[in-house]
């Protein structure tokens, strides 16, 4: 049995309970969502109920009301497998108003399924768990992330030196059962990963008349993951018409399975109506759906390094860094960034490279970006080298592993 791994999402969750009568955890499945609800100091005196229980879900559909009729914290997981349910939380919680006494968890956003983010509007706050980040795996979750003190001090200890990402942590990404090495066959499990998000979860979330195409779909998101989304251009590949490509990336989505991220501009109201950038949530199942099983002279190596530092990201200011957003930039495909981390007024830009070597070709767009945007604190070209280098004004070489602490 491997032992618990703490998770950097623990204190705001703990935090939401002293405040908020219920709240929420989503992710994929099979990030550790079950395991974190069981294994979490702060929540194991809470009741735990799972709905892949069958009796428990029968239970709680035939006397939703009676369910929830205890005053005991109770946490329960898979929670979208009976909307009911939710409907008689809004009436327990409207009655009498107790912090924590609700902790949900499901593999599905519960914000995209109308009955129950209706049911709880105002009730509740949500959390999305995603996979395991490096921080989480190396057990430095009781430091503050590298990139927070960093925004806070701009500085940087020139004399520590950093291990290189391997390409064997890309292709392993962050779901527990392969990053942990609690299974010999990675490729296999991801086989039985696919196959059992196709068969039971997409299901679960809404009828998909052509299970092939929406396969084909996913594995064509995977050999773009890093890049612009084009819904036409993924649809015209996968064969679907736009409605159908839209809602099938919708599932995607709602599942966890995609990211999308937004592009950064001065005008904010504009990044509503620009195209964001498609990441698989997972730089080890995007290998896998994307057929590749060594990085060694893969043309798609930059992008599952770039998904893999994005999963890192996400999952360290989702969990740690509330109000941050993560960004991109762009601008016509001349000059690009990234990743732009923006924190109330001010902005870090982020340039990320597989290699241990760079040119000034790879600073151009974090130059462009600082010359033009008097808010950013700095530039940070990210790559997989071991030494931290300033390169002059608000621009450093960091390696990457850094960046990740």
């Amino acid at each position: 049995m491997t032992d618990y791994f703490p998770r950097d999402i623990a204190p705001a969750i703990h935090h939401a309970l002293d405040v908020m009568p219920v709240v929420v955890i989503t992710g994929m499945r099979q990030a550790g969502k079950s395991t974190f609800l069981q294994n979490q100091p702060e929540l194991k005196k809470r009741r735990y109920v799972s709905f892949d229980d069958f009796a428990q879900l029968t239970s709680a559909r035939e006397d939703p009301d009676g369910f929830v009729n205890t005053d005991e914290p109770i946490t329960i997981d898979e929670a979208q497998k009976c909307p009911e349910l939710l409907t008689a939380i809004k009436r327990k919680v409207d009655k009498r108003r107790l912090p924590g006494q609700f902790l949900l968890s499901g593999s599905a956003s519960f914000a995209m399924l109308k009955k129950i983010s209706e049911s709880l509007a105002g009730r509740s706050v949500y959390f999305n768990l995603h996979p395991f980040t490096k921080r989480e795996i190396t057990k430095l979750t009781t430091k503050q992330p590298f990139l927070q003190n960093f925004f806070e001090s701009q500085k940087v200890d020139g004399s520590q030196q950093a291990s290189p990402v391997t390409e064997k942590e890309v292709l392993h990404g962050g779901m527990p059962s392969v990053c942990l090495r609690e299974i010999k066959d990675t490729m296999l499990w991801f086989k039985g990963y696919e196959q059992t998000y196709l068969e039971r979860d997409v299901r679960e979330l809404s009828q998909v008349a052509n299970i092939i195409s929406f396969r084909q779909l996913m594995h064509l998101a995977a050999l773009r993951t890093g890049q612009l989304l084009s819904p036409s251009q993924i649809g015209r590949d996968a064969k679907l018409n736009s409605a159908t490509t839209s809602r099938y990336l919708s599932l995607l989505e709602a599942s966890f399975i995609i990211n999308r991220i937004g592009p950064y501009l001065n005008n904010r109201s504009s990044r509503l109506i620009k195209s964001p950038k498609l990441y698989l949530s997972d730089s080890g199942l995007a290998c896998f759906l994307a057929g590749i099983d060594t990085l060694e002279d893969e043309v798609l190596k930059g992008a599952m390094f770039e998904t893999y530092i994005a999963q890192n990201l996400m999952g360290m200011v989702d969990a740690r860094w509330q109000r941050a957003k993560l960004h991109f930039w762009n601008i016509q495909g001349r000059y690009e960034v990234d990743f732009i981390i923006e924190a109330g007024r001010r902005c870090l830009a982020i340039e990320t490279k597989a290699s241990a070597r760079w040119d000034d070709k790879d600073l151009s767009g974090l130059k462009t970006f600082l010359s033009t945007t008097s808010n950013c604190i700095g530039g940070i070209l990210a790559y997989n080298g071991t030494d931290a280098v300033k390169l002059g004004d608000r621009l450093w070489a960091l390696p990457l592993s850094m960046l990740l602490e």
